[in-house]
């Protein structure tokens, strides 16, 4: 296994002109190399070399990969790493020296398996800050099957030479000597560089003297020698340096993957030392094992091997599963299934993959963390019901097994799980504990230069102006679905063409980002993969420590590490879930408890909710799109949610009209062939499912499934002469039961285009049902569903804006935070049978939710806080900051004591000054010499101040939580507007939708998205108004975003003309016209009445009011009217004008004795 016969057959002849490089930097050795490691092995083939070792820094990242290249091309390879070692020698004398690094080669499995050890212990041993590292002694221990370079210029010995140590650098090779004898090399090598000629004398005399063979290498770390310039940009890249910059690491222009001849022209004087390189690929005969799967075994209960565990635990579990539900077939059909499944699956070899997967899940369920229903093909299979795998029941929906698992075509089942995001990790350590920590593992993934991020990268090391590299940057189209390269992005953006032709600077960046785009920028773990393994992983894969995780990863990517034979099993988090657990904690606080899986699917209520595409929040359905073919389709059933996520996606998205015109018999429903009538009538006759495509086969066809399964497979892959053969087949399948061949071809054709299109039924059924939960809950518990929908963003508040607005719309009550009965995240109150959200302490801006969980637990233990003095004498000044007492009292998280906002911003230094000072005292636990209650004669004393009110209180609030939580700042306005026949957005949506199209709206900008239109390359913009009753999205086109781009500023109060459109009851708005409402507020004939009780009025108060709203030439009137006796009233006309902003409005609404104020 992984041994080559013989390693190298060349002739001695040969020999004199051969060289072989031995120490390539593949991309993997991270923004140091830049030759991708499959592509190594091409350029030896072409350079004419028989061999070639990739000795990446620390790592093993592509050892698996470049030894099936290399074997795919023809060439040897030798698997090598460059290890930095500690321990041994010395090393260069500069600030940006690394760890030094000796060069290990692998002969024969012995090696390898030490080899992974070695770079495994560098990473997992080397502590979270440090560089990986092993030491010395732990080589020495695992140098069987291991072939040593002494290192060059970055190991451990030429530094020593160089710094004129040479007795240190003898005995560093006496100690290298002693531990491998005669598999150890001198490595010499010239790229030119004065300490390589300073450490040259040395290393040969120690060699000559001691008979030990000299090695000549090059540290190539790039492929040709034009790639130098880009490459020297990629180690700034690395190292946050500027290629101006003189003080930094580089390596020469020499460090290319030179031609023999060239290496044989620089060894001139020392040709042995080019020779030893054929000799070393000689000893070294190893490629890296690919494996067959290996499963960990599975411990089975009662002495039962695991085909017999799975057939006892798959029987126990359908029992179960029939008492609990309605069988929708006879119950012999359930069990005739089950036995042919789990035939199959001990057929095939996996009973451990479904017992290891079952295992952890029951694991999960007994210890109440939510587990999703299903994803991926798995759901089809009933043996996976049983095993409560999956809470689908695959013949209530028509899944089939044979997508999941096909006798005729042998590959690993996959099951992806869905967790509850915030426990999966727990799942992950039962796991660990259940296998052992060493057999358990996380999967390494690589972050790539990409187009964007490489040109920012290189401008930044280029010193070009940041703002010249943004807009560069930003013409690159971003999609992250699918990633436009660089070149892509050249050839469709003229703009990008005319900067690189019109400027030298920016053809230089363009050129140097082209070449290292798609070089590996850094690793990480795969989101969910997992690998188990049935030994310590190091013996089957060398492992990486990410340093944010807990859990080692693989050193194989996804791809390769499969191909290592470790089988992949998906954690995936699911933030929905969390959802749904955190909304059934509130249900059963007030004894309404729900079990998800037991819901009805019947319930008129989620289904009118879908129609009304009021699904913001709903799992799968809340895009606009998405929400805009719910309220067309009107989804009645589960199938038809299921039918709805399969459609909605690039591609058989042209097909909804269809099905919807064809459900509402608009259309005639086409069942192609009467033989296809079950197959397709629950779907209106339009091809959706890929389970439809397999059962059109079988039954139209004589097809098995697991033929039919590769027919699928194979139309999705439109390979021409395989489908040219399934055709043939196909038809002659058919025209056996008797149908015509041009109607057979026909439909063929027909299920040819679908098929690519197809989707796996088995996800989307399991998908349909979180999105019907989540839409019942929402339906029927809204109070709950917003809490904890608006729990899960806590921290995004663009999010939570949009949630609120979804709370108006449902009429749920939200209370704003209180610190005497918020907790830090949402919750639910229920007073008198009406329920509410508690706004959460938490989502407050720049306060902490750690802070809040303390503030809270302060109030649990000692009882509601009387006044601000209470609260900060009780709460730890170390989690509540003075930004956190700012935040809170602009938000009103006080109002409940303290009223006046602006009192407790503004003196907050003076207020945390009094709370560290009492927090000080009890830290040292004095007791006052004069009792108790002496220490509120400490407490300071607050400077009055005027509050905050109208817009003023409005934008502190907003600046806190992110929107206007307890009113809006044109709500004082309203009158004034109404009479300016402003239609806010409330009432303007039910007009629109009865068919008026124009309106003057208002309201304050909250967002603006501008965009560039794809054919015109014109931007246009999304600007997000919010008014008292609501917000509203308003696309400006090209002409109009022109005319108005300076008055739609975020936070302007903005009157704007617009047309509405309505259409499937969706209204969209289009802005025509904006102006700023303050032309609105100085209009002369705009006048306002204040009414005041004679004696409740403070004259000092309104004039210093009135004053500071003067307004010169500009503005309206104001009048006063005061009632005398109850029965007489007095107008005084007041001098000059005013402007009558909210502002003013709010300002005298707080006025004492203003009664009410009236827009004259």
């Amino acid at each position: 296994m992984g041994q080559l016969k013989g390693g190298l057959a060349i002739s001695t002849a040969a020999t004199a002109a051969q060289f072989i490089h031995l120490r390539v930097r593949s991309a993997y050795s991270l923004l140091e190399g830049a030759i991708k490691a499959g592509k190594v092995a091409t350029l030896a083939a072409d350079a004419g070399m028989p061999a070639v070792g990739v000795a990446d820094r620390a790592n093993l990242f592509g050892a698996l990969e470049f030894s099936e290249a290399a074997k795919g091309s023809g060439v040897q390879p030798i698997v090598a790493c460059a290890l930095p070692v500690t321990g041994i020698g010395g090393k260069i004398n500069e600030r940006w020296a690394k760890v030094p690094t000796v060069v290990l080669l692998v002969q024969n499995e012995a090696g390898w398996l030490n080899l992974c050890a070695l770079s495994s212990s560098a990473f997992l041993d080397a502590g979270s800050m440090d560089e990986p590292s092993v030491p010395w002694s732990m080589v020495a221990e695992r140098s069987e099957g291991l072939i040593l370079l002494s290192g060059g210029p970055d190991g451990p010995v030429d530094p020593l030479f160089v710094q004129g140590k040479p007795a240190e650098a003898n005995a560093a090779l006496d100690e290298m000597a002693r531990v491998f004898g005669d598999r150890l090399y001198v490595e010499l090598q010239r790229h030119g560089l004065a300490s390589e000629r300073q450490a040259e004398r040395g290393l040969v005399d120690w060699a000559y003297a001691h008979d030990v063979p000299l090695v000549a290498t090059n540290d190539v770390h790039y492929a040709k020698a034009a790639q130098a310039k880009s490459h020297d940009a990629l180690m700034c890249i690395a190292d946050g340096a500027f290629t101006g910059q003189e003080d930094r690491r580089r390596v020469t222009g020499e460090h290319w993957f030179k031609p023999p001849a060239a290496m044989r022209e620089l060894f001139a004087d020392l040709p042995e030392a080019c020779d030893t390189t054929v000799e070393i690929a000689r000893r070294c005969a190893f490629l890296v094992p690919t494996r067959a799967p290996i499963l960990p075994r599975f411990e089975a209960g009662a002495g039962r091997t695991e085909p017999e565990e799975l057939m006892h635990q798959a029987r126990e579990g359908l029992k179960a599963r029939l008492q609990a539900v309605t069988p929708v077939a006879p119950e012999a059909d359930y069990w005739a299934r089950l036995e042919w499944e789990v035939g199959i699956i001990q057929q095939m070899g996996f009973p451990g993959y479904f017992l290891i997967v079952s295992d952890f899940i029951k694991w999960a369920k007994n210890h109440g963390i939510p587990v999703g229903p299903g994803r991926g093909s798995g759901a089809g299979s009933l043996v996976a019901w049983a095993l409560t795998i999956t809470d689908l029941d695959p013949l209530r929906f028509g899944l089939l097994f044979e997508r999941f698992l096909n006798p005729e075509r042998v590959s690993m089942p996959d099951f992806d799980i869905d967790f509850c995001q915030e426990r999966r990790e727990e799942v992950i350590d039962y796991v660990q504990d259940r296998y052992g920590k060493d057999r358990v593992a996380q999967i390494i993934t690589f972050g790539t230069l990409q187009a964007r991020a490489v040109l920012r990268d290189v401008g930044r090391v280029l010193q070009m102006p940041l703002g010249q590299v943004d807009r560069l940057a930003k013409m690159v189209p971003a999609n992250p679905a699918n990633p436009v390269t660089l070149a892509q992005a050249i050839e469709i953006e003229p703009r990008l063409k005319e900067a690189r032709d019109s400027e030298a600077a920016v053809r230089t960046l363009l050129d140097t980002a082209l070449e290292l785009e798609g070089l590996y920028r850094n690793a990480s773990t795969h989101a969910a993969g997992i690998v188990i393994g049935d030994r310590p992983l190091t013996e089957l894969v060398p492992l990486y420590q990410d340093p944010r995780s807990t859990i080692p990863a693989s050193q194989f990517n996804m791809k390769w590490v499969e191909a290592a034979g470790l089988v992949k099993f998906d954690f995936l988090g699911l933030k929905t879930l969390t959802v749904l657990d955190r909304a059934r904690i509130y249900l059963e606080r007030r004894g309404a408890a729900v079990d998800w899986n037991g819901l009805p699917l019947d319930d008129p209520k989620t289904y009118e909710l879908m129609a009304s595409g009021q699904t913001v929040g709903v799992f799968q359905l809340e895009s606009q799109g998405m929400r805009d073919t719910l309220r067309k389709m009107r989804c009645g059933s589960i199938e038809e949610i299921t039918a709805l996520i399969s459609l909605y996606r690039p591609g058989p998205m042209e097909m909804i009209d269809t099905y919807i015109d064809r459900k509402f018999g608009r259309q005639e429903v086409d069942c192609l062939h009467p033989s296809l009538v079950d197959v397709l009538t629950e779907t209106y006759g339009v091809i959706i499912y890929q389970e439809q495509v397999m059962k059109i086969a079988q039954v139209l066809a004589g097809y098995s499934l697991g033929e039919a399964d590769l027919l699928r497979r194979a139309m999705g892959k439109k390979k021409k002469e395989e489908m040219d053969f399934q055709r043939a087949r196909f038809v002659a399948g058919a025209s056996e039961k008797g149908v015509s061949e041009e109607q057979s071809g026909f439909i063929f054709d027909l299920v040819a285009k679908f098929a690519g299109y197809g989707f796996n039924k088995s996800h989307a059924a399991a998908y349909a049902l979180i999105s019907f939960q989540t839409g019942w809950l929402k339906a029927n518990h809204p109070v709950e569903f917003m809490a904890a929908s608006m729990s899960l963003d806590l921290s995004n508040t663009d999010k939570l804006a949009v949630f609120y607005q979804d709370c108006r719309r449902f009429e749920v009550p939200i209370k704003g935070p209180d610190v005497n009965r918020s907790s830090a995240d949402f919750d639910v109150a229920w007073d008198d049978g009406v329920g509410a959200v508690l706004y959460a302490l938490g989502a407050i801006r720049n306060v902490g939710l750690e802070a809040m969980k303390h503030l809270v637990e302060v109030r649990e233990t000692g009882g509601r806080f009387t006044d601000i003095f209470d609260f900060l004498e009780r709460v730890d000044p170390r989690s509540v900051n003075k930004r956190a007492l700012e935040n809170l009292a602009r938000a009103g998280a006080f109002d409940s004591f303290h009223s006046n906002r602006r009192q407790l911003v503004e003196q907050a230094d003076t207020l945390m000054a009094y709370c560290q000072s009492v927090a000080a005292e009890r830290a040292s636990s004095q007791v006052s010499l004069f009792g108790g209650d002496q220490a509120g004669a400490a407490r300071p004393r607050l400077k009055p101040v005027e509050p905050w009110v109208g817009p003023e209180k409005l934008d502190q609030e907003l600046a806190a939580v992110g929107f206007y939580l307890s009113g809006h700042p044109l709500e004082d306005m309203a009158p004034a507007l109404k009479r300016k026949r402003v239609t806010f957005v409330a009432e303007a949506t039910a007009l629109a939708e009865s068919g008026h199209e124009a309106f003057l709206m208002a309201g304050v900008v909250r967002r603006r998205q501008e965009r560039a239109s794809a054919k015109s390359g014109e931007k246009f913009a999304f600007v997000t108004f919010s008014d008292p009753t609501g917000e509203f999205e308003c696309l400006f086109p090209p002409e109009q975003l022109r005319k108005c781009r300076e008055v739609l500023e975020v936070g302007a109060s903005i009157m704007v003309r617009v047309r509405a459109k309505s259409a499937d009851g969706e209204v969209r708005f289009f802005g025509d016209d904006a102006s700023r409402l303050d032309t609105l507020i100085d209009d002369g004939a705009m006048g306002l009445r204040i009414h005041v009780s004679a004696r409740g009025v403070d004259a000092e108060a309104l004039r210093s009011r009135l004053e500071r709203a003067r307004a010169q030439g500009k503005g309206g009137e104001v009048s006063l009217i005061a009632s005398l006796d109850g029965r007489r009233e007095v107008e005084l006309k007041l001098p000059g004008r005013y402007r009558l902003d909210g502002a003013l409005r709010g300002a005298l609404k707080s006025a004492p004795g203003v009664v009410l104020l009236e827009d004259a």
